[in-house]
């Protein structure tokens, strides 16, 4: 549930659009006003390029032209831009650089593929290493005799609100220093220890009141042993989930007050502290305290969990859906509940049933009483102000609770007391509230009496602007270029009540750090996924496959949430599933994770990188050397035939064609019959000018890439022979590139150029697409022939180098440093 003042916006999917020879599946938008827009920034995502450095233990650093996730926390990581950037790979144990290079399909493959392992265990430990962390801070302030000041999250305004100034002077105080005898917790904790303040986040507050019913979830975000008085040193921590991962964050206890009361969560006890500074926590984890104003309860219930949550409009609900209540309690789900409001104004505004419009609440408990000889259905919730309940039937005060037995009110645990928390029959609570959240701990189908035991995978992945940011379905041309993962569903459900053989599954896509960002002002995306059958094909799918296949499922609607997950049922086959964003050219990082009753390959497709026609190259210290002939038996033979022959014989061999050529490159080579890069330059842009081809020309940098690619002689300069392969790559990379410059605007868009590269003979992965992108896509995300050409002469040049020094064919190489160094720089 999103609470605010802003529209949210959703999309909603209209009936399959005939367009052409193809299929147009339409996405629609449609507007309420109901919820809250997010204003939060898309992160900056790390720029990964194709070469990952990983220092070993042995001192060998090892380089891998294939796909690591992104987020991956392996010790020693560092990225290199393209081909060299800088490189800094000292290591004490090592007295000579060596590096070792794959491109294998298993290496990849290892690399990028999800791991597999059962949800029970998606609750792991946290890292020894954070854990100790804290326990090492803690014991260094003991030994110090000082309380732990925490410098990332000061005790200051930038730690508290970023849009406006407070309009008074807060104080920031230990709770020492704030009442006798503070506790961190008094006689456990529970829901009603949590009471809202001035901040906007009644979301998290709900959430937490949920995470109090499960103590073995509770002590697992809250750890035990945490005092004011004994060991104190003014420290504390507590873990959340954040995109696949546990994190330990580590606060101090100073908490803003005012007149030395508790500004923000507070306690119904004066001397507890564990809620206020749980929040503290979970502001530190998001940047500051004003990020965590207006939100939606099921983030921080995933939060606290690793679940993941399913959305019921209730007047749209199943029949079912107090079975769904009652086991969703008895599994511990966590639960929150809202009420619509479609004016602006009348955001937290009390009814006069006294529940309050756009407003989060928690469902604690769900149960059934017998009353006057019929069995009524009862929903407890509780409003985190702690305070403002309901006043209709089953409220605190009504008649309905002089009239049931003692024993069900001892039961129902029924007070009168004015502390947040309510019955209420499950008739009103369906006439009153229109949206419920399920947080389920595992994705079991809550109207199943069985306990499953569930699978997940988790891919992490990013839309990038000009490459992998093709938008929904609506843009057929850019759809196909956003990110693609295969899913392969092996085994059919054991259910023998269903007739058909049908795997469930849940998808679930997440968006990743934007609320951190939320001080840029910048919403959540609009999202949400499709996904297709497909066979066998392990490739990125190509814009045709979209144009004339229709989805076989896909999300209700594209949101702005943090996270959008449905439930699906489909018969074992592969498939590939689609996430994207609802209009092309948004840039984010995203966690879709997929869930189901049997095991499951969740994947990214484009694993393999591969050219068509690879020709090993010499290295400059080769070439003068001569130590290498990286000629074939054939090349080498002709070659020794031709020198054999007398010019005369050579002369008549040539086509008029070839002739021509030779007396052109007489004439602008000059007596040494070789051209430089800047020879090269002049050629090349008259060339161009006389196609009236719309570009500026060839840059000097591009012509020594060049030279570069088809120097074999290791002159600097190019012979007859090498301008004329030259030549003739430039020719079918020209044909190429005007295939897809449409419009002779002497440009091509940047998506088209993952197919373009994939014409020229090169295939391929998206981190690799992302990185022609950000290099030699201008800012209108737009290739000109130049850069065109040079992307391809630089692909070709380090393929050609790479399968030079694989001599054994394993996609393993291994450098010296002057080999490395010579692979770098004359490139």
């Amino acid at each position: 549930m999103l609470w605010g003042s802003n529209p949210i916006r959703s999309v909603c999917h209209l009936s399959r659009l005939r367009s052409g020879p193809g299929i147009l599946e339409k996405e629609h938008v449609v507007s309420t006003n109901s919820l809250e827009v997010f204003r939060e920034r898309w992160m900056q995502f790390q720029q990964q390029p194709p070469l990952v450095l990983m220092l070993v233990a042995s001192g060998v650093v090892q380089l891998s032209l294939g796909l690591l996730p992104s987020g991956s926390s392996n010790a020693g990581k560092a990225y290199l831009l393209p081909f060299l950037k800088q490189c800094d790979c000292y290591h004490a144990s090592c007295h000579q650089f060596s590096a070792v290079i794959t491109t294998s399909p298993e290496s990849t493959k290892m690399l990028g593929k999800a791991a597999l392992y059962p949800i029970i265990n998606r609750n792991k430990h946290i890292k020894c290493d954070k854990s100790e962390v804290f326990q090492q801070l803690k014991d260094e302030c003991l030994r110090k005799g000082v309380l732990f000041e925490d410098d990332e999250f000061p005790a200051n305004e930038s730690s508290l609100f970023y849009s406006v100034a407070v309009p008074f002077k807060l104080e920031w105080k230990r709770p020492p220093e704030i009442c006798e005898n503070p506790k961190f917790i008094i006689g456990g904790a529970s829901r009603t220890d949590i009471c809202q303040g001035d901040l906007g986040d009644c979301w998290f507050l709900a959430a937490i009141a949920c995470l109090t019913l499960n103590e073995k979830l509770l002590y697992r975000v809250i750890p035990r042993d945490q005092y004011f008085t004994e060991n104190y040193a003014g420290i504390f921590h507590f873990q959340f989930w954040r995109f696949g991962d546990w994190v330990d964050v580590i606060v101090d206890d100073r908490i803003p007050t005012f007149n030395n009361q508790l500004v923000f969560t507070k306690s119904a006890e004066r001397n507890e502290f564990w809620s206020a500074l749980l929040e503290k926590a979970y502001a530190k984890l998001h940047g500051s305290y004003e990020a965590l104003k207006g939100g939606n309860t099921t983030e921080a219930m995933e939060d606290f969990t690793g679940g993941v949550t399913e959305f019921f409009e209730i007047k749209d609900a199943p029949k079912d859906l107090f079975k769904i209540l009652k086991k969703a309690t008895e599994r511990g789900s966590l639960m929150g509940c809202s009420i619509d409001s479609f004016v602006p104004q009348q955001f937290e505004t009390r009814t006069a049933s006294g529940l309050v419009r756009g407003h989060a609440y928690s469902v604690t408990n769900v149960d059934e009483v017998t009353y006057k000889g019929q069995n009524v259905k009862l929903l407890r919730l509780r409003n985190p102000w702690g305070a403002v309940e309901w006043n209709g039937s089953w409220s605190d005060k009504a008649r309905e609770w002089s009239e049931i037995e003692k024993t069900q009110k001892q039961r129902l645990q029924h007070q009168m007391k004015e502390d947040g928390e309510f019955w209420m029959s499950f008739d009103d609570f369906k006439r009153n509230f229109t949206k419920l959240e399920i947080c389920n701990l595992t994705p079991d189908t809550l109207g199943d009496d069985k306990l499953h035991k569930w699978t997940v995978s988790i891919n992490e992945g990013r839309w990038v602007k000009g490459c992998s940011a093709g938008g929904c379905r609506n843009y057929p041309d850019t759809f196909w270029t956003n990110p693609q993962y295969r899913l392969k569903l092996c085994e059919e459900d054991d259910d023998p009540e269903v007739a058909e053989v049908l795997c469930t599954f849940v998808v679930a896509l997440m968006q990743k750090n934007r609320r951190k960002e939320r001080r840029m002002g910048v919403n959540f995306h609009t999202i949400g996924f499709a996904i297709y059958e497909m066979q066998g094909n392990k490739q990125h799918l190509p814009k045709d496959f979209f144009l004339y296949r229709a989805s076989k499922c896909r999300s209700k609607s594209y949101i702005n949430l943090r996270e959008v997950s449905q439930r699906f049922s489909l018969p074992p086959g592969e498939y590939v599933i689609v996430p994207s964003t609802y209009d092309p050219h948004q840039e984010g990082e995203f966690v879709l994770r997929v869930f189901s009753e049997k095991p499951n390959l969740s994947e990214e497709t484009e694993s393999h990188i591969i050219d068509d026609n690879p020709k090993p190259i010499i290295f400059v210290s080769d070439r003068s050397k001569n130590t290498v002939d990286s000629r074939t038996a054939k090349e080498k033979k002709a070659e020794d035939m031709r020198k054999a022959k007398p010019l005369s014989t050579i002369a008549q061999e040539e086509t008029e064609e070839d002739l021509q050529f030779r007396r052109i490159f007489e004439q602008i080579s000059g007596d040494d019959m070789q051209i430089s890069a800047l020879e090269l330059k002049n050629i090349l842009n008259r060339v161009v000018k006389k196609h009236k081809m719309k570009t500026e020309g060839f840059s000097l940098e591009s012509c020594r890439s060049m030279v570069a690619l088809m120097d074999t002689d290791g002159s600097g300069k190019l012979n007859l022979m090498e301008f004329k392969q030259l030549w003739n790559k430039i020719k079918t990379w020209q044909e190429i590139f005007k295939e897809y410059d449409k419009d002779n605007s002497g440009v091509i868009d940047s998506y088209e150029m993952r197919t373009a590269v994939n014409d020229a003979g090169f295939h391929l992965n998206n981190q690799l697409y992302e990185i022609i992108s950000m290099r030699y896509a201008n800012e209108d995300m737009n290739l000109d022939f130049d850069s065109f050409i040079c992307c391809l002469v630089r692909l070709e040049g380090m393929f050609r180098a790479f399968h030079a020094f694989d001599k054994d064919g394993d996609g393993i190489i291994k450098l010296s440093v002057l080999e490395w160094l010579q692979l770098t720089l004359y490139a």
